[in-house]
């Protein structure tokens, strides 16, 4: 059972040197990054946390996070790969770690999936960022869509599931592809290769702190001693068997505000 996170102690936090977060609806809020959840991401990073945001969003939108975003790598796809800035030149050259166990076959394997897909849901679209994607296929549920019914995405992720794909439930897409990853898996790789980016040693396995909005986050709630979930989780919390250590009082990227300044006071 997860605790209310204004419950948490100093004692607890004392040794967080490290901050993972999903991005939709857990930093961003309907759709947006506010200006609030913004300016907290920045003052994380001047505070000395390190920052990794860990994401089902694509490769294109990644690109663009670890060029602008205070952070100092970024997980993306589920799991398929992490950017960072490489500054041995003297400059600052975007630089991609791919996670071993991506399927050779994985795009033909998705293209095929994705007929089977739209076999048994016609009225079934690919999200709008899914041009900008590497590794997976991304069906839209709520975003540019009218919401899917329950039973509806629960067979979509039965079908992926017997197609031999991962699938994972995000707030806003059922998340596909063929390989033994997920975003539990993408973050201990580049761990295990050196931390790629960072100027200096990565937080211990008990110094990181993990915020999360959706199904796809349980196995990082799983992997971290110390998890928070936004409030907005509460409405999967029945289907969780790994949920977060504590959870926000508000939803969202005021959510993620409220964690921050736990964190950063």
């Amino acid at each position: 059972m997860s605790k209310a996170w204004e419950s948490v102690s100093s004692l607890d936090l004392k040794n967080i040197k490290g901050v993972c977060l999903d991005i939709d609806d857990t930093l961003s809020s309907h759709g947006k990054l506010t200006a609030e959840a913004y300016a907290a991401l920045w003052r994380l990073k001047e505070k000395g946390f390190v920052v990794v945001p860990i994401t089902g969003r694509p490769a294109g939108w990644c690109d663009q996070i670890i060029r602008f975003w205070p952070v100092d790598a970024v997980v993306g796809e589920n799991g398929a790969f992490t950017f960072y800035m490489d500054k041995s030149s003297g400059r600052d050259v975007r630089k991609k770690f791919t996670t071993p166990g991506i399927d050779p076959e994985a795009q033909k394997k998705l293209a095929s999936l994705h007929k089977k897909i739209l076999a048994h849901f016609p009225f079934a679209a690919v999200a709008s960022d899914q041009q900008y994607r590497e590794c997976d296929l991304a069906i839209d549920i709520c975003e540019d869509v009218a919401p899917w019914k329950d039973e509806d995405i629960k067979a979509l992720l039965d079908l992926c599931h017997q197609e031999g794909a991962e699938a994972k439930l995000s707030s806003i897409h059922v998340n596909t592809w063929f390989g033994q990853y997920d975003k539990k898996t993408g973050f201990k790789e580049w761990l295990k290769a050196g931390a790629l980016g960072l100027s200096s040693s990565a937080p211990k396995h008990d110094d990181w702190i993990y915020i999360g909005d959706s199904p796809n986050d349980e196995p990082m709630f799983e992997y971290f001693t110390h998890s928070v979930g936004v409030a907005n989780l509460k409405r999967y919390m029945s289907s969780l068997k790994f949920p977060p250590a504590w959870i926000t009082k508000k939803e969202s990227g005021g959510g993620f505000c409220e964690m921050v300044k736990t964190l950063t006071d």
